[in-house]
């Protein structure tokens, strides 16, 4: 069997094996095996080859691989809207039961609930967002 048929198996097998990891070393190591491939196709002797696939697969692993991995890992989500007034904290500025009141989160006025429904919340308590429901934010007081 040719040479550049074995590197071309090497080639696909690393790639497939990069499918599962996710690493990216064994794509850029598959990288190396492709461009041996194509070396070994025009005739190199072995001894070329894998010198020729040691220098690439060293040169992706140093030097492609941590740019790789710098893009792979992405920023936390940032949250918006209503979702990122959860876990704020909030003034009670009308008595705040089950059945209803209001807060001020972060200087706007919200409709509000107990989040457990047997509280009753007075006027000046500092409470915490624990979930918003439409335009109701239910809270619950520090402690």
């Amino acid at each position: 069997m040719d040479s550049w048929i074995v590197w071309l198996i090497l080639a696909a097998a690393l790639g497939i094996a990069e499918l599962f990891t996710l690493t990216a070393a064994m794509g850029i190591i598959s990288v190396a095996a492709l461009l041996t491939a194509g070396v070994a196709a025009i005739g190199l002797p072995p001894g070329l080859q894998l010198l020729v696939f040691v220098l690439a697969s060293g040169g992706g692993l140093l030097g492609l691989r941590p740019l790789a991995m710098r893009h792979l890992k992405q920023a936390p989500a940032q949250r918006f809207g209503v979702s990122a007034l959860v876990g704020k904290s909030a003034y009670v500025t009308h008595e705040v039961t089950g059945r209803g009141g209001r807060v001020k989160i972060g200087g706007e006025e919200w409709s509000a609930r107990a989040y457990d429904e047997t509280l009753v919340i007075p006027v000046g308590t500092t409470v915490d967002v624990f979930e918003i429901e439409g335009a109701t934010a239910l809270v619950y007081p520090r402690e």
